[in-house]
């Protein structure tokens, strides 16, 4: 189904073409001036210069086969030629029905499908979940639903941080500790135990005791590189205590994603790619794509053109050794071999733009893939309120099970404030709160565009009112217990009641209704926008303009009480309609909606 603003497009496209013009100045927007039109056309102007007319003449014409088409309800003319819309009831309603009849992101599904692998994530084994693994988590998972939604095939990959010199680090640490443990000796022929020997709190002590170790002895920051070289090289012992790390490390992440409605499909790490880096390194040797640059081994990627430089990617460092960018053409490799996909995205901190840039010019030289279907969607920071990256108090990094908590914990603070969920058992408030705050948490990521930094403010993001999170889920409660209030026991989430064939107009006829009818009616645009753009806070901002329409309508007009049975069934069809949208909307960007608060 196109979205309302495709509609219009087309009918406008239509009448610029009759007039002998370009069709494509026919796209129709949304209106600078709401209180004067629902949508507005600017192609007169352009096309007045394109054919050296005036441009109101070429609007007036326009607008003349635009009078008493059906989906108008007025065309009017506007400064040097701005042709202002509104639609009609007939055209509203008709929208109304297929947003009921296909309520899943307003009907919208891409007309080229697609297979994509979706990287975000990207946490590193042994080293505990912290909040700049946050906006990677929330946005990448808001495309996953998003892109899934309108119909292309999705595989999202967390791509672990799960191999290189960390490791070697660990193991030596670990070794100094307890070296009776059978891993490190050599002539142990297995089996080695089932049991990690490290807990995730040992895990967590023992990475930045190692990392400061190593960085204060040369000695031992040789001998984490000689364990790292065993471990890559296949050593029995080194491998086994390498895989539970992996083990120990993945529940705790599993856990902490979990919280925040967020999975993956393919839990792949950097040693995933690892094996194929030699076999890959001798074919672009053999196709003359690498080079020697002072003792290290390149790929060069500058383009004739670039208005900036961009370095070559280094295959291997003057010692042997690789770097992210190896690792990251290796995977591109295995996942062409394991999954062939269209479009790879990767959901990570825009500060790594001219990393990925390189990365996908090798990847373009060598044949792998084109350039065009690798995209990096990147994203800002999430500050404190001193404007720069949010720590703690005493400037560390803060862990994201202790923002979970702290989240958790506001919440609950906030909703006995408000003296919501008072009725209900400690273990159903408990997870209320968890609804509420995840919510807080994610609408103020999703909000703004993803390019866009934001400053992490806890007492602002739990409010009940304003554009937040929390105010969206008040909303929805507040939708469902109308409808309980005029008779319908399950509210949103039963079925569809008698009043599915009351008459639109009779709910159009108010301005507040209207508006929300208007609001509903451009789910579709804001899906679209959302994908096409890879900015899920276009589905953010239309759940937020929908509630606000609500909260406006129900002010102004009765809704269960309504004495008239006609108007009333139609004013609680038209708060079903946006109900369930706000309820699509949500779970698109993975905030779930408790049923009462």
């Amino acid at each position: 189904m196109r979205t309302l603003i495709e509609d219009l497009s087309a009918i406008l496209e239509d009448a610029f073409e009759a007039e002998g013009l370009d069709r494509r100045l026919g796209a129709a927007r949304p209106a600078d001036r709401p209180d004067l039109a629902d949508y507005q056309c600017n192609g007169a102007l352009a096309a007045a210069k394109a054919a050296g007319r005036n441009p109101r003449e070429i609007g007036a014409a326009v607008a003349e086969r635009l009078a008493g088409h059906a989906s108008f309800s007025s065309v009017d003319l506007a400064g040097p030629g701005f042709i202002n819309l509104r639609l009609s009831n007939a055209a509203l309603s008709a929208r109304l029905d297929a947003a009921e009849a296909a309520p899943r992101l307003g009907g919208w599904r891409t007309p080229a499908v697609e297979k994509i692998v979706l990287d975000y994530g990207g946490p590193n084994i042994a080293k505990p979940l912290h909040v700049g693994h946050l906006r990677s988590a929330i946005i990448g998972e808001a495309l996953k639903r998003l892109l899934r939604g309108v119909g292309h095939e999705v595989v999202s990959d967390i791509h672990l941080g799960d191999w290189g010199l960390p490791i070697g680090q660990l193991i030596t640490e670990l070794e100094l500790e307890a070296p009776e443990l059978p891993y490190f000796d050599a002539a142990f022929e297995g089996p080695y135990p089932d049991d990690s020997p490290l807990a995730l709190k040992d895990l967590e002590r023992l990475y930045p005791q190692a990392s400061a170790a190593c960085k204060a002895d040369p000695a031992r920051a040789a001998e984490a590189k000689r364990a790292t070289a065993d471990l890559q090289a296949g050593r029995p012992g080194y491998r086994a205590l390498w895989r539970h790390f992996i083990d120990v490390s993945r529940r705790a992440i599993e856990r902490e994603y979990a919280d925040l409605g967020v999975s993956f499909d393919v839990w792949k790490g950097e040693s995933d790619a690892d094996p194929l880096i030699p076999e890959m390194a001798a074919e672009l040797r053999a196709a003359g794509l690498t080079e020697n640059d002072d003792g290290a081994e390149i790929i060069r990627v500058a383009r004739d053109g670039d208005r900036k430089e961009v370095p070559p990617l280094i295959l291997f460092k003057s010692d042997g050794g690789v770097l992210y960018g190896t690792t990251d053409l290796a995977t591109i490799l295995d996942r062409r071999r394991t999954f062939d996909p269209d479009r790879i995205l990767y959901v990570v901190d825009q500060r790594q733009g001219l990393h990925f840039e390189q990365v996908f010019r090798a990847a373009d030289r060598a044949g792998l893939i084109d350039a065009g279907r690798l995209e990096h969607v990147g994203f800002g920071t999430m500050n404190g309120k001193d404007g720069k990256p949010f720590k703690t108090r005493e400037g560390g990094v803060l862990k994201l099970r202790d923002l979970i908590d702290a989240v958790d914990a506001k919440a609950l603070e906030r909703l006995e404030e408000g003296g919501l969920a008072a009725d209900m058992s400690a273990e159903a408030r408990a997870d209320v709160a968890r609804k509420v705050g995840v919510a807080a948490l994610k609408f103020a990521d999703l909000a703004s565009p993803r390019t866009s930094d934001y400053v992490f403010d806890i007492d602002k993001f739990m409010s009940f009112e304003g554009k937040t999170g929390p105010y969206l889920l008040y909303a929805v409660v507040r939708i469902d217990s109308v409808l309980k209030k005029a008779g319908r026991a399950d509210g949103l989430r039963g079925q569809a009641a008698s009043e599915k064939d009351a008459d639109w107009p009779r709910a159009l006829a108010d301005a507040p209704a209207r508006d929300l009818a208007m609001a509903i009616a451009g789910y579709g645009d804001a899906v679209k926008a959302a994908v096409d753009k890879r900015m899920p806070h276009f589905l953010a901002e239309h759940a937020y303009a929908v509630a606000q329409s609500f909260a406006k309508f129900y002010a102004a007009c009765r809704i269960a009480d309504e004495p008239d049975a006609g108007t009333r069934d139609a004013r609680l069809r038209l708060s079903v309609a946006a109900g369930r949208q706000l309820l699509d909307a949500l779970a698109t960007i993975g905030i779930d909606a408790p049923e009462k608060m």
